[in-house]
């Protein structure tokens, strides 16, 4: 199972004068020493969302362990998988914190290159079931859980319900649709209102591959190989994608700023991505009340294809040299067993559980004025539990970013199957 990467290698090589510059320089290296069977260590990034979220937990906990404390280490997500790397590679597993976060789409790639990092959940007591299985996937090395789920990546179709009456549609004829049915309406909607109902960033396969997780296929084969030419699931989505460009549905732009200019500044009627987009949207102000939520168009003529996909989300990891008793007891009592956790931090930080009873609350089930008047965090708690699996493997990032570049060429007049093969042959070099 274990096994070293080219692109691991190398980025420990490159990354390691930077971490032993830290630990040397007298600050908080944030390794688990501080740990006297009461105090855990935790890495993790974002404090207005992750690190909140991680005060409330101890809040939360202290409540029946009155010693209990957390030392909390901010460390940016690109530093923390600087600081994974570079211990793998030196075997100083102690530097390691009693948790850590991790990006779901990279931890297959660490729990399989770094296996001596990490605690498995076994022993934990914690109900995986009570997770969306598309969301505990990402962590599940061989049957074994190595993640506890924290933020949903669960993907929606936002839509401007202003817009769309204008153009004699409401949020439901954009519910349990195909992407033919987007697209044919989406064309009348540009053609009444002189409004493109999505944009994107140009060269970002981000909606190709929710479109291929919505079908349950994946770039990667159960065995980690690339699956990215003769892949029919990825051309029909690819082919989909071309359609919306070509049709002026969707607008390219060259920049993340500029995707959130497009919906804040009125310029275009909607978006589809993670649910954590809904905190950008919401950022106009002006167009309170006039948004609304749906599931995701599905894949025409694709067994298995669903109207359910996600885009990020992230989970928290027990080190292999922390309290791993202590912090199971903690994850399962907060993460993975508080409907209190979940409601005092929705309202502010906007975290949406991944946690399936935590969307059966009250404060999941409130009306949303700027949707509205939708419970939109009930909502996606629903569809997050009806997200399938995403095989994202060793080499995920290798393969998004491959994918991204033959979409450049294809939008350009590229031929869908010589591009594609392409991604493949580089995707193949990659991994040695």
């Amino acid at each position: 199972m274990k096994r070293m990467t080219k692109v691991a290698a190398l980025a420990a090589v490159t990354i390691l004068p930077l971490f032993a510059l830290t630990a040397c320089s007298g600050g908080d290296s944030g390794d688990a020493d501080s740990s006297d069977g009461s105090t855990l260590t935790v890495w993790a990034w974002d404090p207005a969302f992750n690190i909140y979220a991680l005060q409330e937990a101890e809040k939360i906990y202290q409540k029946g362990h009155p010693d209990f404390s957390l030392k909390i280490v901010e460390t940016p997500w690109e530093d923390l998988q600087a600081k994974l790397t570079t211990i793998a590679q030196s075997q100083q597993t102690d530097e390691l914190p009693d948790i850590f976060l991790m990006q779901n789409n990279a931890f297959q790639k660490n729990a399989i290159n770094y296996p001596d990092l990490f605690s498995d959940f076994s022993d934990s007591g914690i109900d995986f079931a009570q997770f969306p299985k598309g969301v505990t996937d990402y962590s599940v090395i061989d049957g074994i859980d190595y993640g506890v789920p924290f933020d949903s990546g669960t993907a929606v179709t936002a839509l401007r319900t202003d817009v769309l009456e204008q153009a004699g549609y409401t949020l439901d004829d954009f519910t349990d649709i195909t992407w033919d049915e987007y697209l044919e309406k989406g064309e009348d909607v540009l053609a009444k209102t002189g409004k493109p109902l999505l944009s994107g960033q140009a060269g970002s396969a981000d909606l190709p591959v929710m479109m291929l997780q919505s079908a349950g296929a994946s770039l990667f084969d159960a065995d980690g190989e690339p699956t990215i030419a003769d892949n029919d699931v990825l051309t029909e989505a690819i082919g989909v994608y071309t359609d919306l460009v070509t049709s002026g549905v969707l607008v390219e732009v060259n920049s993340w700023d500029e995707y959130i200019g497009t919906f804040v500044n009125d310029s275009v009627a909607g978006t589809i991505n993670g649910i954590w987009i809904v905190g950008s949207i919401q950022t106009a102000t002006d167009q309170s009340g006039n948004w609304g939520i749906t599931n995701l168009p599905r894949l025409d003529g694709v067994s298995g294809a669903t109207n359910y996909s996600a885009n990020g989300g992230s989970s928290w990891a027990i080190s292999s040299s922390g309290d791993a008793e202590l912090a199971a007891d903690f994850l399962a009592a907060t993460f993975a067993g508080s409907t209190e956790l979940y409601d005092t931090i929705l309202p502010t930080s906007g975290a949406v559980a991944n946690w399936i009873p935590a969307g059966e609350s009250d404060v999941y089930a409130q009306p949303n004025e700027f949707f509205g008047g939708q419970p939109i965090f009930q909502q996606v708690v629903e569809y997050g539990a009806q997200v399938p699996s995403n095989n994202t493997g060793v080499y995920y990032y290798e393969g998004r970013d491959a994918v991204s570049a033959a979409l450049t060429k294809i939008i350009d007049g590229a031929d869908i199957s010589d591009a594609l093969g392409e991604a493949q042959a580089n995707v193949e070099f990659a991994m040695g």
